[in-house]
């Protein structure tokens, strides 16, 4: 309660983050107050401002808090119960890893797999995330992380369009398609390998990579898109590769979790078949 209070400087925001009535809030602060027998924090009104008693026993009670989750962690590690929890983005999960996770279910038919989605990062200390699988440049500090595969960016669109429309071979070829991307695969960034001031038509911009490939799929338009999104359709016909210029992505895919989760059996398991999952991942010009 003291670093919930401490955090958000107010009773009323700190019960409502543990889920307890304010009179209770100030009631356990109030009786650690008295059992230390110095102020903790000085009220004004409905907010509060630490003491510098207050302030030299935060950092302390955070410490021994850190230390009693990485002991709950340790316990957890050793007896290696529960659910695999992994962290990765949506469209990840939704375009790449569904299609193959039957295959990891029937290897390894005792783990089970809870998978949360999120753009952010995970902390570790803070949840029960075991592992993540993120898109970036792969330094990470405190935490191990190993490179699973390259990302390109591609334009896409169905085989039926690109046979009407032609292939992108120049800017101009641009104007002939109506153009999809979301916001993290800009179309400016791919251009850059075709032409540096090349001018480009009007975009729909839709917030959702996955959106994006149904959309082209669909015939709606040449979408711009990360490699590992569409390779599977590629392969499979509903999608072709419009345009000769693949750009690298910048940000590849990295297996991450902290260090003393590497032994886990279960984190060991899923580790070792995503890795040789992602070997299999062919390069844009290998489709």
């Amino acid at each position: 309660m003291f670093v919930a209070v401490a955090e958000h400087l107010q009773f009323t925001r700190a019960a409502e983050a543990l889920g307890v009535t304010v009179s209770a809030a100030s009631m356990q602060i109030q009786a650690l107050e008295q059992y230390l027998g110095e102020p903790l924090f000085r009220r004004h009104g409905r907010l509060v401002e630490l003491t510098e008693q207050g302030a030299r026993l935060l950092p302390r009670i955070r410490e021994g808090l850190g230390a009693l989750q990485d002991a709950i962690d340790e316990a957890r590690s050793i007896r290696g119960r529960g659910p695999l929890r992994i962290s990765m983005l949506s469209s990840f999960l939704v375009q790449w890893l569904m299609p193959r996770l039957p295959a990891f279910e029937a290897l390894h038919p005792g783990i089970e797999l809870r998978i949360e989605t999120s753009v952010g990062l995970v902390d570790f200390r803070a949840s029960e995330v075991q592992a993540a699988i993120r898109l970036g440049g792969g330094s990470w500090p405190g935490l191990y992380s190993e490179k699973l595969m390259d990302e390109w960016l591609v334009a896409v669109c169905h085989p039926a369009l690109l046979a009407k429309l032609g292939p992108v071979n120049d800017p101009p070829d641009l104007k002939r398609y109506r153009l999809l991307h979301s916001s993290t695969e800009p179309w400016s960034s791919w251009l850059l390998g075709m032409a540096p001031e090349g001018v480009i038509p009007p975009v729909i911009s839709i917030d959702d990579s996955a959106a994006i490939v149904r959309a082209a799929e669909a015939g709606d338009g040449l979408a711009l898109a990360r490699w590992s999104l569409v390779a599977d359709d590629v392969q499979r016909g509903r999608l072709a590769i419009a345009s000769k210029n693949v750009t690298p992505n910048g940000r590849d895919y990295y297996f991450v979790c902290p260090p003393k989760h590497c032994g886990l059996p279960k984190v060991a398991a899923f580790h070792n078949w995503l890795r040789a999952e992602a070997a299999r991942q062919p390069a844009p010009g290998a489709c």
